[in-house]
């Protein structure tokens, strides 16, 4: 299963003007801090909201989306929210012109954090696709206007997001690094260092995108020194407005965040639309992304532009990838049928005669019906050379394969 970036990042509002926020939000009376538990689905940090006061809603939260979205338009329009302003939109491809809606006077509630009278922004339609490759219901994003009023702590393993009121945040020590970070629109940007062979290093500027699901991507076009590995499969790496970015997929010979490196990581590469505005992108060089980032517990702190890192037991752990070639989805009733997308050419799967299509009904001698997406993927995930027996539905037939899993890269 690939890794996907959901595109957050490449929304990019034809408008030259922002929306304002009103300084809405509020902690519960003496409390200085806010816990909030998440789901860590399929590698999306997805934290519960009650819109409006009614209802319970999931949302994806992003460190790489500057405003806070909607993405179920349905939902307003039940409540009668009237929508004051229409914003054109271009899509990941850089070139699909999208509309979203700009919403204002809603409320939600986070556990002891409540907000009022803030501007979020609906999409026309649902172009994310998020339930599909989180495996749940997923109504929208929490973006950079909302997390840049606080000091944000993930903690992955423990699935706490814990919001500090700025004014009594205290530094941490011991076994924390301290590392500069660039703000820009409400972003964090980090500065690593990646080698690409055994004569090349190069310094990268990273958008830091808790919003994909993926370890890192980069854009190979912005340095001529960006090489691309000896051993890569091309695929889909991305699904966001406008369709599915292209791309490969890779292993980046390491990539040093601070004093912290991390060897042979899955990589994700792709070459930026030539017309592309680099004002857009922050000239960065890419994206690092959860895979990486959860082997921390990490601080941002927006008013200070400071990350703090410490890593966690899974810091040394590998980077493990697909093994069979099939990329998932889930879709149907209750995100209860898994559908393959993709599917690359050469792989087990491929070579026993999977399709584009075809829908997952056991992996094992285990129906899927008693699976998630994500346990699904880390079956395909295996060791090398285990085999693996899966039945499919292909319209009405029935059909059996087996292969073993490969390395592919």
């Amino acid at each position: 299963m690939k890794q996907f970036l959901l595109g957050l990042l490449l929304l990019i509002f034809l408008s030259v003007h922002s929306y304002g926020q009103v300084r809405d939000l509020h902690i519960s009376k003496g409390q200085t801090k806010v816990d909030l538990p998440f789901d860590f689905h399929n590698n999306f940090i997805i934290v519960k909201v009650i819109f409006n006061n009614f209802f319970p809603l999931k949302f994806i939260l992003d460190t790489g989306a500057e405003h806070t979205i909607l993405t179920k338009r349905e939902i307003t329009d039940l409540l009668r929210v009237n929508y004051q302003r229409e914003f054109k939109v271009l899509g990941s491809d850089m070139q699909t012109e999208l509309v979203a809606y700009l919403a204002s006077g809603i409320r939600f509630q986070m556990g002891d954090l409540s907000a009022r009278n803030r501007s979020i922004l609906v999409l026309q339609e649902d172009y994310f696709r998020f339930d599909e490759f989180a495996g749940i219901d997923v109504h929208g994003i929490l973006g950079a206007d909302f997390l840049r009023r606080f000091i944000v702590k993930i903690n992955y393993r423990k699935q706490i997001v814990t919001l500090y009121s700025p004014q009594h945040f205290t530094p941490p020590k011991n076994r924390y690094k301290e590392l500069p970070i660039e703000i820009v629109r409400n972003k964090p940007y980090l500065y690593t260092k990646a080698r690409f062979g055994a004569d090349t290093s190069l310094n990268l500027k990273l958008l830091y995108d808790t919003g994909a699901s993926l370890a890192a991507l980069l854009y190979t076009d912005t340095d001529p020194g960006m090489q691309l590995p000896e051993s890569v499969i091309r695929s889909p790496i991305a699904i966001g407005l406008g369709g599915f970015l292209e791309g490969y997929i890779g292993r980046l010979p390491s990539i040093q965040v601070g004093p912290y490196q991390l060897s042979n990581v899955v990589t994700n590469y792709q070459d930026l639309p030539p017309n592309v505005d680099s004002t857009y992108t922050n000239n960065r060089n890419g994206i690092i992304g959860n895979l990486i980032m959860q082997r921390f517990i990490v601080i941002v702190d927006y008013f200070a532009s400071k990350i703090y890192l410490a890593p966690t037991r899974s810091f040394k752990r590998k980077f493990d990838y697909d093994r069979s070639g099939i990329t998932l989805v889930a879709t149907g009733k209750n995100l209860g049928q898994y559908r393959v997308l993709n599917i690359i050419d050469g792989s087990p799967a491929d070579e026993a005669g999977v399709e584009i299509g075809d829908l997952i009904r056991r992996v094992n001698g285990v129906p899927t019906s008693l699976l998630s997406l994500g346990s699904i993927i880390n079956k395909f995930q295996k060791k090398e050379g285990k085999r693996t027996r899966v039945v499919l539905k292909r319209g009405e037939e029935r059909i059996k394969v087996e292969f073993r899993l490969r390395k592919l890269i």
